[in-house]
């Protein structure tokens, strides 16, 4: 009798033993699709993060890194009193250095006056070289706002903004500095009575005046053919 209760007990523990394994697997099964279940949403949380920014938001973050960095690069020179272009010369590798050529090489040049929209354009690319962000307000501007940060169709805070008294003071700063530059290319120059008038009001005047210089011996022989009459 002995032997044959030892011979029924391995029968009677199999099953119990295959059952066990069998919880244990779906209880690990359950956890990973509630852990797949968590990383999903949370990845669609960040893609619908990464929609509502800028088409150029990772070209401008990194190039306010790298004005952030070159900044402290400036300050440390300063401190230890070295010259910051010195040492940005000797850490410039050969490599670099011929990249930075070419590309220099491919960058069109200025040709001057060529119409009122390049000329703004230049302008503003101008003006915005020169601004510096205030990174550490963007962020704390962006942590009070939360989802109103990236405004959509259905937002209500547009207009809500009150800029800084400092942020009003430099634009005022750079509206008066844009003035006086403009003022000393605005001054009136003299007169010639003698000079044909061709022209409508001075503003006519002006432009007559760049498009002679840019296109006169273009339109020399032109214009003598209107003057005196033999144009075809």
């Amino acid at each position: 009798d002995k032997a044959a209760a030892t011979e029924e007990e391995p029968t009677e523990t199999l099953p119990s033993q295959k059952r066990e394994e069998r919880l244990r697997k779906f209880r690990e099964l359950h956890f990973k699709r509630n852990e797949a279940r968590k990383l999903n949403h949370q990845e669609v949380v960040e893609e619908d993060k990464r929609l509502k920014l800028p088409a150029n938001w990772e070209a401008k973050k990194s190039r306010l890194e790298w004005e952030l960095a070159k900044d402290e690069k400036k300050k440390e020179c300063a401190a230890r009193g070295e010259d910051y272009n010195m040492v940005k010369l000797l850490e410039i590798t050969a490599d670099e250095a011929e990249r930075w050529e070419r590309k220099k090489k491919k960058k069109n040049p200025d040709t001057g006056f060529a119409g009122y929209a390049e000329a703004q354009f230049r302008q503003y690319q101008r003006l915005t070289k020169q601004i510096r962000p205030d990174l550490q307000g963007y962020e704390k501007q962006r942590e009070e706002s939360g989802e109103d940060f990236y405004p959509t169709s259905n937002s209500l805070s547009y207009g809500t903004h009150v800029p800084t008294k400092d942020g009003i003071d430099r634009m005022v700063e750079d509206v008066e500095k844009q003035i006086e530059k403009r003022a000393k290319y605005s001054r009136r120059r003299a007169y010639n009575d003698d000079a044909d008038i061709d022209y409508i009001n001075e503003r006519n005047a002006k432009f007559n005046k760049k498009a002679e210089r840019f296109y006169g011996k273009y339109t020399a022989e032109i214009k003598q053919n209107l003057e005196r009459g033999t144009a075809v």
